[in-house]
């Protein structure tokens, strides 16, 4: 019988095959009592099995190193260095002593204890990826007690000997002359490292019952182009062995047992999209130019220096904006020095070589702390406490030592410094005058560095209406719309019971980014989105009625985004967007369009 299983949509396409099953809990845990004489070997034992699996987990990094980054892009890498330092945990290694020592538990009885205990913790976080980081504790602590049992790690390898011996059904047929049936892995959830073997392997899409637009399996999946749903709760339960399952990307849509028209649809949709996309390929050098002779510029979001070569390849004139915080997190509170960010952001310039490269200042605090050791749960609304710029001007030591390195980097190309979360005055005199500071103490130190560009980011409401002072001092601005949605409609986005209010199209939202375009287009200064709203199709040929020229995406984005510019007009776009912006409802005036 034919039903669907509703998830998020985390990456878009359509995936149909046959469901691979693997359970959520595929290690049985024995619970027995040791003696005292052997708490020893005991604690030995788990530290040999989490050796093992560390050994394991370096072996893939190693891998890694040998493979493009369409086949194992950065975050992958990034997942795996987080799985490295949970197993280096402390509380998790003191806890298991703590088990076996007092309690007497076996080792996997105390591994698992332990996990409940910082589970627990997990979800009393406020910050939506810092609960999700309870699916990673959770499946290196499955790993450790795998090595224990002596099971092979490896889901992948035992699903591509079995297929030889699944015999062909009457919907192979539908799909392809050949019984060469594409699988569909459905599990609780899955490990970069299960996500590595997954590209390699047989699997054209996955599904799980958990995680969110922030947890690692979304993550992995948008940068691999890879077709999922995750958060779909009894899907691995509700699925069986070997049915067919069809994944929509785009609605967050899980199909299982489709019948024969639902499932021949589904097979027209899937060739449709990669038509799609082969076509849209074709436009990659192509200039973006819409049909009245407006050029416009598509830029990359990237969060590492080793992204800017895929941005690249997808056809970006550079890189819009550099989330720094990258590296500065995870690292339990040893900030990279100047030295290491000046490498890191000299090879995100050198990789874009010779287009323009925007870095923003870090943006962390309140709920995005470095790490868990330097978090602050003394306040109740962290997204207003301090954060980006103002945990910056804060700490002036760290701050100057990132603009140093930001200045010497533009010395081999072209730099735009971005600074988020601004709203004072003092806050632009303060910020400015540590550029000053930091360009001096290289000048005494006789540092070679280059000119910036410098800019802010509109992401606070009075930010937006304050745009004559921000103009007065910076080059260009920047909206990041996630942010300027959330505070102009007091929106936390991480709150499931509010997050339907969350809304790119309110007027309130849409007048204050006009307001902006048109302020910087009036003095000839350079506007950008780099928000999530510069990558939705849906609303490029809106954004360019109102004037905005510049788009800042993930690279996967922009060749969609380029079709809709080409096909644009924007003489006649621009009465209507602002029949849009007059509109009570935006949405129904957007769709009528």
């Amino acid at each position: 019988m034919t039903f669907a299983i509703h998830g998020l949509a985390v990456s878009r396409g359509v995936a149909i095959g046959r469901a691979v099953l693997v359970a959520s809990s595929r290690v049985d845990v024995a619970h027995y009592f040791i003696e005292a004489s052997e708490v020893s070997a005991e604690i030995h034992r788990v530290r040999v099995g989490r050796d093992l699996v560390v050994d394991e987990i370096h072996r893939l990094q190693e891998t890694i190193t040998h493979m493009g980054p369409k086949e194992a892009p950065h975050e992958l890498s990034a997942l795996l260095d987080v799985h490295l330092m949970l197993l280096q945990d402390g509380e998790l290694i003191d806890g298991v002593k703590h088990w076996i020592t007092d309690r007497m538990y076996n080792g996997e009885w105390a591994l698992t204890t332990q996990l409940e205990v910082i589970a627990r913790q997990f979800d009393e976080m406020e910050d939506e990826y810092l609960r999700e980081r309870k699916a990673d504790m959770e499946q290196i602590v499955e790993r450790v007690l795998r090595a224990m049992k002596g099971v092979g790690p490896s889901i992948v390898a035992h699903h591509q000997q079995q297929r030889a011996s699944r015999k062909p059904a009457q919907q192979d047929l539908l799909l392809d002359d050949t019984v060469d049936v594409p699988l569909i892995l459905i599990a609780h959830d899955l490990s970069p490292a299960d996500m590595l073997q997954f590209k390699q392997s047989v699997f054209a899409g996955f599904i799980t019952d958990v995680g969110g637009k922030t947890s690692h399996t979304a993550i992995v999946a948008r940068s691999m182009d890879i077709p999922a749903v995750v958060g779909a709760r009894t899907a691995s339960q509700l699925v069986r062995q070997d049915d067919w399952v069809i994944i929509d990307g785009d609605a967050g849509v899980v199909i299982v047992d489709p019948s024969s028209i639902i499932l021949a649809e589904y097979g027209f949709k899937q060739r449709q999209g990669e038509l799609e996309r082969g076509r849209l390929q074709r436009l990659l050098h192509t200039p973006a130019v819409t049909m009245d002779g407006e050029k416009v510029h598509l830029l990359a979001n990237i969060e590492m220096p080793e992204d800017a070569p895929g941005a690249l390849m997808a056809g970006a004139l550079g890189v819009g904006l550099f989330r720094s915080e990258f590296l500065f997190m995870g690292r339990q509170g040893r900030l990279p020095d100047e030295e290491e960010q000046y490498q890191a952001y000299k090879r995100a310039v050198e990789g874009m070589q010779g287009l323009p490269v925007t870095i923003r200042t870090v943006d962390v605090g309140a709920d995005k702390p470095l790490d868990d050791s330097l978090r602050d749960d003394a306040h109740l609304n962290p997204a207003l406490g301090l954060r980006a710029i103002r945990w910056s001007l804060a700490d002036p030591a760290m701050f100057l030592t990132q603009l140093r390195a930001i200045l010497r980097a533009a010395a081999h190309g072209q730099v735009h410094l971005l600074v988020p979360m601004l709203a004072h005055a003092r806050e632009i005199r303060q910020t400015l005058a540590h550029i000053d500071h930091a360009r001096a103490a290289l000048d005494n130190k006789g540092v070679a560095y280059g000119p910036v560009k410098l800019g802010a980011m509109i992401e606070i409401p009075a930010a937006a209406l304050s745009l004559p002072l921000f103009l007065k001092h910076f080059d260009f601005l920047s909206i990041g719309t996630n942010d300027l949605i959330q505070y102009t409609l007091a929106i936390d986005r991480a709150d499931e019971s509010v997050a339907h209010l969350y809304d790119p199209l309110h007027p309130a939202v849409l007048r204050l980014v006009a307001d902006t375009i048109a302020a910087g287009r009036a003095v000839g200064k350079e506007v950008a989105v780099c928000g999530e709203m510069a990558g939705d199709v849906g609303l490029t040929r809106l954004l360019l009625g109102l004037g905005l020229r510049t788009f800042s995406m993930h690279p996967a984005q922009i060749l969609a985004v380029k079709q809709e510019v080409l096909r644009s007009d924007t003489t006649k776009l621009a009465p209507w967007a602002q029949r849009v912006l007059l509109a009570e409802d935006p949405t129904r005036e957007l769709a009528s369009a």
